[in-house]
């Protein structure tokens, strides 16, 4: 039995059950640390340490037709590092503007859609979304800066150490947070140009606790060396560029975080992936978040300029559907951000936006052995080291 669908109807039939992640949130275990902001509030400008949570609410975001220039306010959210914050989010917007004019120089034919919000308790954040293309069927680069409450359940979503984060507070009582993240997922149409997504976040909750979390993973549909090898090999030099030790870690937990548990296989081929780290100065971590930022088209656009006019058969499009249907399993029922979004009553689109338009499930697929579409199910199920 064949079935393809469009994705819409996968959302409706599985986000009840959905536990996921997309804009913000994950974990490592590190040090707990706390910061100041270097600038002191003035006393009247302070919130309440008393005063009740804000829940971000579904309804809460309001389209405008351009965002202010700083998203970022000194006297909205928990006491924390002020500055940090609007760095992150001047590099999250410089980032955006680069990687779509990137991506839409490479397609040739589409532009990014622009979508702005605000939300009247402070925050806001910018969609856009690339459809139709000569060579992306849909991508999409989400800016997010995000002030409010969440459930106990919302922080455990977006941190392994959630609970102990969480350590003091009443049953039900709710975690004041900021969080601000650039994330994007590209799919292209032709099936041996790899998907690929990144999301690069930072995380304040209220005490001064903070972290820094991201990454960058590719899921194609067919293993090529040449192309895992210039994707990991330039993933590890950045990471190399300020840890030698980053790359085979945040390797290797790529590899454990993109498991889809109930196939037993990862979505995809990995990447590297990091959350929780806040084991060295702040502005020492936002510098490497910067360079991977910087390095996500180096990475990835000489895969898809050297493939997006290359040949396939109508059997090979089925694959690279199937490999879809993988893709929207993880992200619905994995993916610690669609989860945190959900919870924390995010935007329904951006958080949805991961998901490409088409999709295919067939009953009990088995590839034939010695197939190239066996073999990349064999790198699925036993991780390889690509970089030579």
């Amino acid at each position: 039995m064949k079935l393809s669908m469009n994705i819409i109807s996968l959302v409706v039939l599985l986000a009840p059950s959905a536990s996921a992640f997309t804009n913000l949130g994950c974990s490592r275990a590190a040090a707990s640390s706390r910061i100041f902001s270097t600038t002191e509030k003035a006393a009247e400008g302070k919130k309440s340490p008393n005063a009740p949570a804000v829940n971000l609410g579904w309804d809460s975001h309001k389209a405008v037709d351009a965002v202010p220039e700083s998203l970022v306010r000194e006297e909205d959210g928990p006491e924390g590092n002020y500055p940090m914050r609007a760095k992150f989010e001047k590099l999250c917007r410089e980032a955006q503007i680069k990687i779509t004019e990137a991506i839409s120089e490479i397609d040739g034919k589409a532009t990014f859609q622009e979508d702005a919000w605000v939300r009247t308790n402070g925050g806001g954040g910018m969609s856009r979304v690339l459809k139709d293309g000569a060579v992306f069927e849909k991508a999409g680069v989400n800016l997010s800066v995000v002030y409010g409450s969440m459930p106990q359940e919302a922080l455990q979503a977006a941190t392994e150490r959630g609970v102990d984060r969480a350590k003091g507070m009443a049953p039900g009582e709710r975690v004041p947070f900021f969080a601000c993240g650039l994330s994007s997922v590209m799919h292209p149409k032709n099936p041996m140009c790899p998907t690929m997504h990144f999301n690069y976040r930072y995380f304040e909750t209220d005490g001064g606790v903070w972290w820094f979390g991201g990454g960058t993973d590719i899921t194609p549909s067919y293993v090529n060396e040449d192309d895992m090898n210039h994707f990991h090999g330039t993933l590890k030099k950045v990471c190399d560029n300020h840890d030698e030790k980053f790359y085979p870690e945040f390797k290797a937990w790529a590899d454990r975080y993109f498991q889809i548990k109930h196939r037993g296989e990862t979505r995809g081929l990995g990447g590297i992936f990091f959350d929780d780290l806040n084991d060295r100065d702040p502005d020492t971590i936002f510098e490497f978040s910067k360079e991977c930022l910087n390095n996500v088209i180096n990475a990835y656009g000489p895969i898809i300029t050297k493939h997006k006019d290359d040949a396939f058969t109508p059997k090979q499009k089925e694959w690279q559907l199937m490999r879809r249907g993988r893709y929207v399993e993880f992200n619905l029922v994995y993916d610690r951000g669609t989860v945190f979004g959900l919870k924390t009553g995010g935007r329904i689109e951006s958080i949805l936006m991961s998901l490409p338009e088409t999709a295919r499930w067939e009953y009990d697929h088995q590839p034939a052995e010695g197939s190239p579409e066996a073999d990349f199910i064999d790198a699925c199920k036993n991780p390889r080291e690509w970089v030579k």
